[in-house]
């Protein structure tokens, strides 16, 4: 019958919809027992209760539950609560006394200090008593839950028994439908060692990760630590991915908006988490000063570093954000999640166009008269290019002229350029393209109002066209995860961080600068491979094969992100440097475009030798 109730009661605080209707039963009870509390007082210190009336009860409970609400005795659920909630309880009940004491007083009710005293004492034990019982027999309950799903239920591992932990842990027994059963717990923390969260052992540190998953049959493993640096992070993965369990993780806490971890916040572990990097750094008050009320044009806004400004620059409250592409589906996922975000607070505007149609393009510029630009328009996929080469001249070349002739045209404050690693010494089509329009921009710089700028970053994981995608939907097809050669190494970052090295760029730029980010060690791409292949529960070259192709055309072993030319300079950010700009011939490179345009619109086979011609540091393999 008392489980039957507990259920009841239980399934009503976990309703949100009823939070009231939990309230108004508390309340109840609180008020029963400041009755009966009266009415046993009297008892116990000799008072005749019969010749009392129901008067001076009825004002003692009305007191008390007054001052219980005031002192929101009932904000808490009570699932939860703890020393603060006692300590309500405590405050409210004495403060009722002398109001209480005066009111009953008035109805010529002789009650002396003892029975006051006796009484809110008595009142506090009964309702921290009824919370206790409540809190411990849900706990009973959910142990019998949890334990009834345990031969249907994964094995846990948790790792880290500070907050975030605590907090998993605690979720995970009070939402059994879950079926995870955690069965032990490791920490870095050595005097944690043999003790118990919630019941489940502490058995070691990291270290000993490998053994108890062996030793206790562990199914699963949740990484708990909010406050974690990146590379820590990876080392601990890197020991948990040994393991034949599946690996989970709670995002880092800079992550976490909300600040509240929860079991909705577990997420499987992606690559990302092992690149162990930290992420670059935004000065906020910056970004306020270049996009706050302003007028902002992202130009490839639905592609996937698109995307990404676009959801950055709508935090900073533009004046307007115009997003434009060529790719109407990608254009439409951008507009749709940010009218969901922001609905009336974000004047957004997103036109259906190629950066290729100098008319249409100023048209735009003419209508809007954006501030600031950036240029994210670009084909980059680099086989596909190397077979369509005057296509990634007129978009990637071309393209980039138009928009930032125009922006010129119509002053613009900043023109950001999304750059590559593979515009440094190009031996492909799309880096040549790039590095063609690093020299528009720099060029342009010279003589314009408006700062050009450009921002050079390696691989982004998960973008359009990226290694990563394919890798998975490969694993996701059983294989074989293709690898183009053993040695090939790539810089990576996310795309919040290329997206954070943009809009730091921006607010840094003086014109003419060429920015580099400090990206860390190269990865090997092999490596990469053996990760996604383990982080998806297979085992490289046994589950999953791995195959060697070799080098694709225009296809660098290694990349590199500056010139030896260049040389660099640091910036206030320890993460992001500057390339000295190389002289041009100015004069020189604009005929150069002339005639490259005119043989790109005429799709002849001799346009690679062309571009080798305006692209010097290209050379094709």
């Amino acid at each position: 019958m008392i489980i039957k109730l507990m259920k009841v009661l239980d399934d009503i605080s976990k309703d949100a919809d009823k939070c009231k209707m939990r309230q108004i039963i508390l309340l109840a009870i609180d008020g029963i027992l400041c009755a009966l509390s009266f009415v046993i007082t009297l008892a116990l210190l000799g008072f005749d209760v019969s010749r009392f009336s129901l008067i001076p009860i009825i004002i003692y409970v009305a007191i008390n539950e007054t001052f219980l609400l005031l002192f929101r005795c009932y904000d808490s659920l009570w699932k939860c609560g703890g020393e603060r909630e006692v300590a309500s309880i405590f405050v409210a009940c004495f403060c009722a006394v002398l109001p209480s004491a005066a009111i009953i007083a008035l109805t010529h009710s002789k009650l002396n200090i003892a029975f006051y005293v006796v009484n809110v004492l008595m009142i506090i034990v009964a309702m921290v008593s009824v919370r206790v019982v409540y809190r411990t027999m849900r706990r009973l309950l959910m142990y019998m839950q949890v334990n009834q799903n345990a031969p249907s239920s994964s094995r846990v591992l948790i790792v880290g028994a500070g907050k975030a932990g605590n907090m998993i842990l605690r979720e995970l027994f009070e939402n059994p439908e879950l079926k995870k059963l955690p069965i032990a717990v490791v920490d870095d923390d050595i005097h944690k060692i043999g003790k118990s969260v919630f019941g489940v052992p502490v058995l070691g540190t990291t270290e000993d990760i490998s053994t108890i998953v062996e030793r206790e049959n562990i199914d699963e493993i949740i990484i708990c630590i909010a406050n974690i640096n990146a590379k820590r992070k990876r080392e601990i993965i890197d020991i948990c991915k040994n393991t034949r369990a599946k690996l989970k993780t709670i995002p880092g806490i800079y992550e976490i908006i909300d600040g509240k971890v929860n079991v909705t916040k577990i997420r499987d572990v992606q690559i990302e988490d092992l690149l162990g990097r930290e992420p670059v750094k935004i000065n906020l008050s910056e970004m306020d000063d270049i996009i706050n009320n302003k007028i902002v044009m992202v130009t490839g806004g639905g592609g996937s570093i698109g995307s990404e400004l676009c959801r950055q620059i709508a935090k900073y409250n533009p004046r307007q954000l115009i997003i434009v592409d060529i790719y109407e589906n990608n254009a439409y996922d951008i507009q749709q999640e940010l009218i969901r975000h922001y609905q009336e607070e974000l004047n957004l505007k997103v036109l259906i166009a190629s950066v290729r149609d100098e008319d249409k393009m100023n048209t735009i510029f003419e209508n809007y008269r954006p501030e600031i630009v950036f240029h994210a328009a670009a084909h980059k996929h680099v086989p596909l290019m190397e077979d369509s080469p005057c296509e990634a001249i007129k978009n990637n070349v071309f393209g980039t002229l138009n928009v930032a002739k125009l922006s010129n045209k119509y002053k613009v404050e900043k023109f950001v350029l999304i750059s590559t690693d593979k515009a440094v010494n190009p031996t492909n089509i799309m880096g040549a393209t790039k590095r063609c329009c690093e020299m528009i921009i720099q060029s342009l710089n010279k003589t314009s109002k408006t700062e050009f700028v450009a921002v050079r970053f390696g691989n982004v994981l998960g973008s359009n066209g990226s290694v990563v995608p394919l890798f998975k939907k490969q694993i996701e097809e059983g294989g074989p995860v293709t690898v183009t050669h053993e040695e090939v190494t790539r810089f990576f970052m996310t795309i919040p961080e290329a997206v954070s090295l943009v809009l730091q760029a921006s607010a840094m730029a003086k014109g003419g600068e060429i920015f580099v980010l400090d990206m860390g060690e190269p990865v090997k791409i092999i490596d990469l491979a053996r990760n996604l292949i383990k982080l998806s529960g297979y085992e490289p070259n046994v589950d999953i094969n791995i195959k060697v192709t070799g080098l694709r055309p225009g296809e660098k072993l290694y990349e590199e992100l500056l010139m030896a030319e260049e040389g660099l300079e640091s910036t206030t950010n320890d993460l992001i440097f500057i390339g000295k700009p190389i002289e041009l011939d100015d004069e020189k490179f604009l005929n150069q475009l002339d005639q490259l345009i005119h043989i790109a619109y005429q799709n002849r086979n001799t346009i690679k030798a062309e571009i080798e011609k305006v692209c010097d540091t290209y050379h094709p393999q």
